[in-house]
This record gives C-alpha cells, sequence and structure tokens, in this order.
C-alpha cells in the first residue's frame, strides 16, 4: 500500500509518501498544469498498489477518484503537531 500525506492547493500538490510493502519513502512536489497528479495517481493504481491519501481539507479531488481518501480536521490536525524547540 502507497500512503500519501497531501498538501493541496489548486495549482500544485506536495506530498510526502510511504511504500509499506517495500518501505521505500520521499517527498515530491506535484503539479496540475502538466498532469504530474493524474500520472502519478494512475500509475499507482495500474501498477496495483493501493493508495491511501490523507489532506487536512479538499478542494477539486478527482484526482484521488481511485484512491482511499480520508480527510481529517485542520484544527486536530493542527493541534497535534509536534514542534522541536532549540535548546
Amino acid at each position: 500500500m502507497l500512503i500519501v500525506g497531501c498538501d493541496y492547493h489548486p495549482s500544485v500538490q506536495q506530498i510526502a509518501w510511504v511504500d509499506t510493502g517495500s518501505g521505500e519513502r520521499g517527498e515530491r512536489r506535484l503539479l496540475h498544469s502538466n498532469g504530474e497528479v493524474e500520472t502519478f495517481y494512475r500509475k499507482s493504481n495500474e501498477q496495483g498498489v493501493s493508495v491511501r491519501v490523507g489532506v487536512e481539507a479538499t478542494g477539486h479531488a478527482r484526482c484521488f477518484e481511485r484512491c482511499e481518501l480520508w480527510v481529517g480536521d485542520p484544527a486536530q490536525i493542527k493541534a497535534k503537531r509536534f514542534h522541536r524547540w532549540p535548546t
């Protein structure tokens, strides 16, 4: 399974992902205008990989139509953020 954390904007998605099978992980910036977003999710589905996407809020979410979409409450997400303070 591919688990994706997505910061969604109208023109771009900033994602962090992990493949639970291989342990591979990474971060990417995907543009909507050139089709990178739809290509990323479509390619994963064509390879038979289940995709779970977590977002804080939604807008136009057509690119997630073949994914399991988890929508979080922004207030609860902000309250749980970890902040590292300088020592």
